[in-house]
């Protein structure tokens, strides 16, 4: 790649400064012979404003392809899809004229009531950080860079441009940074953005240990550092955080600010020109990889990019629930006289609102798809619910009722409507509306082969549904190609192969944030603190209305001969399709350490992979697992640890559907933390290393330890060692403790 600053070796500081802030909503400045670029959002489809620019989705936009949102992209669990989208964003976002493209968001989904869940993957990091590289590596591999979003712990919408993120570090690593961490390291995006929130009472934007002694430090970032939207409070503390480039444009007063502080020596003219360098080498990198790519033309990629977003719905769609009627499953369907109900069969919910609203190329309609079909029998819609204030809400849902009854089988769509979840605010509750409930219990009462399908960007609570409904299609928001993938996934032309990536709870108040969000005064307290999603449930044995991987097929699927080497280790497991018919299926490998001692939640997914089966043809399937993967955060020597030991390695088709079993002996590497003053005899006692100079030194009241009875040893075992000063009776002198904890320390290894 070209120096960046080859053809600008004397850029004053006041030019340094200006590369460093936007020239308008969505560029930046152009400086000398660096050019400007063009950043915009975003993950789900190209949204280019060609009038007043924004970055709450109100201003119109080209026409773009609106793929599926992460929700339901993360529903696919398939990496390889994933790619294919991003590079199809990619080719778009070439055609128009877009450098960088604003996202993927990795966010974990910590509660379901946060506005922007439709925009992020998963509520596990390991699924996200796959999936979000995936994005990233299709994105850039069409010469358009990735910006990883929003660094970090950026969970909720209440207050976000204020609040601060209360986290402990160890939650924080396993949790909240283990998805970006896998990005950065795996793809390289040329871009992070850091969000809006404070981390630990430390804004994003000017928090030192974020931007740079983890991000570049610890993961070897080496791309630009831009803000959110609106992210930056003092530009001089960002730039001496690691802060490369604030946007939007300030209209020059960060730049002043900036040269002012260097002025003055408060900020170290280093920090500017190193962000300069970063800004200027993206700018040129973006402009160099355009040329290289060559031409795309957004017309010619319409009807393709369609195909693509129709096969990614499709593969998104979750069959919940398939009850059998006269013994035979509901679904698929065959052409019948057919009762399509609710408004979201003509208006459909397809994608999220805000900053990522796209201005779709087309729009499926799922009454025409189901029409289209149905072949020659009817499909008839009633709205069921009244689409405006002068409706009789009776009288539609009386009529949507006498309609059902009288056809063969009925397609009932739910879900929420676009002022219901968006980003900019959270939801403050998770249930499907009243009126919509009612029309279902109602449906189902005459006609008990009903078919819901659900449209919604956040969980929803569905245990009132899957009371009720015989079949459920969970779609989420499956962009501009929806009603084509309903429609084929309801007839039976794509056999349903899409896995839940979050945990369906009963109730609201099961969810693990539920007594610590949102933020209050200020703070959001992460209270659960590893806890999250299905780690929370699987902990404390909580009932689920669907659990995390969930998804049923029309076909059916067996495994055997599970083998897990130590080497990586790796899993291999035989994968057979025993059903009617040909289909794909996602085999879920989670970990265990049930002797662990430390607190660790039942099982975690460490790995995943799926294969595409033709009806009784059987496979061996390959899935590697990190090492890292069955790491933890060792807090005291702030390093990753793996403990040794057996592990247990369980296959299956979700967190509950658990299969196969096994156990593999990892060796381990704890990393040494040093012992201080603030050591228990505990955890002194427990290396064993260290155990038997510690009953040496202490002498007679440590060799008479095991007759002062269980319970009271077990009591001692939290007694700081410094506190033996006090309670030696002047035995131990802190001259006498300073030289154990050396000796401790010394014979370790």
């Amino acid at each position: 790649m070209t120096d960046p600053l080859a053809h600008a070796p004397t850029l004053t500081l006041t030019q340094q400064a200006a590369l460093g802030s936007g020239a308008s909503f969505w560029t930046t400045e152009a400086v000398g012979h660096i050019p400007s670029i063009v950043l915009t959002d975003g993950p789900h489809g190209v949204r280019r404003q060609s009038g007043a620019s924004d970055h709450l989705g109100v201003g119109g936009s080209e026409p773009a392809t609106c793929f599926p949102p992460a929700v339901a992209l993360s529903q696919t669990w398939d990496p390889d899809l994933v790619e294919r989208v991003g590079a199809a964003l990619g080719a778009e976002a070439r055609a128009l004229g877009v450098h960088v493209l604003l996202g993927p968001g990795v966010n974990i989904k910590r509660d379901p009531r946060c506005g922007r869940n439709f925009e992020y993957f998963s509520e596990d990091p390991l699924l996200s950080g796959v999936l979000g590289a995936a994005w990233v590596r299709g994105v850039q591999g069409r010469g358009v860079g990735a910006s990883l979003k929003h660094f970090a712990v950026n969970n909720s919408e209440h207050d976000r441009m204020r609040a601060s993120s209360d986290v402990d570090a160890r939650t924080l690593r396993e949790i909240y940074l283990r998805a970006f961490e896998h990005v950065v390291r795996e793809a390289a995006p040329w871009t992070v953005m850091c969000s809006n929130n404070r981390i630990n009472g430390v804004y994003a934007s000017e928090n030192t240990w974020l931007l740079t002694d983890v991000l570049r430090g610890e993961w070897g970032f080496d791309g630009v550092v831009v803000s959110d939207w609106g992210a930056v409070r003092d530009r001089v503390a960002a730039v001496a955080a690691g802060l490369d480039l604030e946007m939007p444009s300030s209209g020059g007063f960060g730049d002043a600010e900036v040269v002012a502080a260097v002025t003055a020596g408060a900020l170290d003219a280093r920090a500017v020109t190193t962000a300069a360098e970063r800004v200027a080498g993206l700018a040129v990198r973006a402009y160099e990889s355009h040329s290289a790519a060559g031409h795309f033309d957004i017309g010619e990629l319409t009807e393709a990019h369609h195909r693509l977003a129709c096969e990614a719905a499709a593969q998104a769609v979750v069959l919940l629930k398939n009850d059998l009627r006269d013994g035979e499953p509901i679904l698929p369907l065959a052409p019948s006289r057919l009762a399509v109900i609710g408004p979201f069969a003509e208006e459909p919910r397809h994608q999220g609102g805000g900053s990522s609203h796209v201005n779709p190329t087309r729009l499926d309609i799922p009454l025409d798809e189901i029409r289209a079909r149905n072949g020659d029998q009817a499909a008839t819609h009633f709205p069921g619910l009244p689409t405006d204030s002068g409706q009789d809400s009776e009288q539609v849902r009386a009529e949507a009722v006498r309609g059902a009854a009288e056809a063969e089988a009925a397609v009932l769509f739910l879900g929420l409507t676009a002022d219901e979840e968006s980003e900019g605010y959270d939801r403050e509750h998770i249930d499907l509306p009243q009126a919509q409930l009612a029309l279902l219990r109602a449906v189902v009462e005459v006609q008990p082969r009903t078919v819901v399908v659900l449209s919604h960007g956040g969980v929803v609570r569905l245990d009132e549904v899957a009371k009720h409904a015989p079949a459920i299609l969970d779609g989420a928001l499956l962009g501009q190609a929806g009603g084509g993938a309903v429609a084929d996934v309801l007839f039976g032309a794509v056999n349903p192969s899409g896995r839940l990536a979050e945990t369906v709870p009963v109730r609201l108040q099961d969810c693990p944030a539920f007594l610590n969000f949102p933020s209050e005064n200020g703070h959001t307290v992460y209270g659960e603190r590893v806890f999250v999603g299905y780690r929370w449930y699987d902990a404390r044995a909580l009932e689920v209305t669907f659990p995390f991987g969930h998804g049923l097929s029309y076909t059916a699927f067996a495994f055997s001969d599970l083998e897990v080497d130590s080497d990586g280790p790796t899993v291999r497991v035989v994968v057979a399709n025993v059903g009617p018919r040909a289909g794909r299926e996602v085999v879920q490998v989670y970990v265990s350490k049930p002797d662990s001692q430390i607190s660790r939640p039942p099982r975690w997914l460490a790995g995943f992979g799926s294969l595409s089966l033709e009806s009784g043809e059987r496979r061996t399937l390959e899935i590697p697992i990190r090492r890292t993967d069955l790491a933890f955060w060792e807090i005291r020597s702030g390093q990753w640890g793996v403990e040794p030991g057996d592990y247990t390695v369980s296959v299956g088709a979700s967190s509950r559907d658990l299969r196969l079993h096994a156990t593999v002996t990892v060796e381990g590497d704890v990393p040494r933390a040093v012992f201080t003053r603030e050591s228990t005899l505990g955890e002194i006692l427990a290396d064993p290393a260290a155990a038997p100079l510690l009953f040496e030194t202490l002498g007679t009241a440590a060799q008479d330890a095991p007759a002062m009875g269980t319970d009271l040893l077990r009591m001692l075992e939290s007694v700081p060692i410094e506190r033996m000063v006090a309670l030696s009776g002047g035995k131990v002198t802190p001259e006498r403790l300073d030289d154990l904890l050396a000796a401790l320390n010394a014979v370790r290894p």
